[in-house]
C-alpha cells in the first residue's frame, strides 16, 4: 500500500499576455462620452519597479456617479454616449499612459449631520509579472478633511497617502500615476 501523498496547491499563472481578440471593446474607457457635461479626463502612467513605463498594462475603474450614486444599470459593454456606466477598461498605449473619461466621483454612503466621505474611484490593474490582479483607489484631491477622515487613508502613513490621491491638471482634469514596486509604491489593497 503506497503512503498517502500531499497535495500543494498550483501555483498562480502571470495576467496575460493580452490579447486584441474579445478583451478591448468600442469605447471600453468611456465612462461617459467625451464633451458630456461633467465629464473630465482621468490619466496617468503604469511604471514598475525600476521606474520604466509597463507598455501592456490593462486598468479597470469603477465608481460611483457625480451624485455618489452606485450605477444600477446593466450593460455596461454597450457604450450608448449618454449613460454614465460606472465602469470602465483602458489598455495602457505603449508609451504606459491610460486614459479614461469619467465624471468626478460623489462621496457615497453619506450619513446626514456627519462631514462628507472622501469621493474615490476603486482600480484593479492587471500587467504583466503580476500572478494576480492589484486593487487600489484614487481619491480625488480637493475636500483635504475628508481624505483626514478617510478609514483607509487615515491608517497609512503620509507618504504612502499621497500614493493614492490624484493631482487635479488645469484643465479639470486628474492625473494618477500606478507605481508596481520600487519608490513610490503606489498602496495596494489585499480582500480576503
Amino acid at each position: 500500500m503506497s503512503t498517502p501523498t500531499k497535495l500543494v496547491p498550483t501555483p498562480g499563472q502571470t495576467v496575460g499576455p493580452f490579447y486584441g481578440y474579445a478583451l478591448p471593446f468600442e469605447k471600453d474607457n468611456e465612462l461617459l462620452a467625451p464633451g458630456s457635461p461633467g465629464s473630465l479626463r482621468l490619466q496617468g502612467t503604469v511604471y514598475d519597479g525600476a521606474g520604466e513605463t509597463i507598455p501592456d498594462a490593462i486598468l479597470e475603474i469603477w465608481q460611483p456617479d457625480a451624485d455618489g450614486k452606485i450605477v444600477q444599470q446593466t450593460g455596461s459593454l454597450v457604450r450608448d454616449g449618454y449613460t454614465f456606466t460606472g465602469w470602465g477598461r483602458a489598455s495602457v498605449g505603449h508609451s504606459g499612459v491610460y486614459t479614461f473619461t469619467t465624471v468626478n466621483p460623489g462621496p457615497t454612503g453619506q450619513v446626514p449631520g456627519k462631514p462628507a466621505a472622501a469621493p474615490f474611484i476603486s482600480v484593479a490593474v492587471f500587467a504583466r509579472g503580476l500572478m494576480n490582479r492589484l486593487f487600489t483607489r484614487v481619491y480625488l484631491p480637493e475636500n483635504k478633511e475628508a481624505l483626514a477622515t478617510d478609514p483607509l487613508l487615515s491608517s497609512l502613513d503620509p507618504e504612502r497617502r499621497k500614493t493614492l490621491i490624484a493631482r487635479r491638471d488645469p484643465d479639470g482634469g486628474l492625473t494618477w500615476d500606478v507605481r508596481l514596486q520600487g519608490e513610490g509604491e503606489t498602496v495596494f489593497l489585499d480582500f480576503q
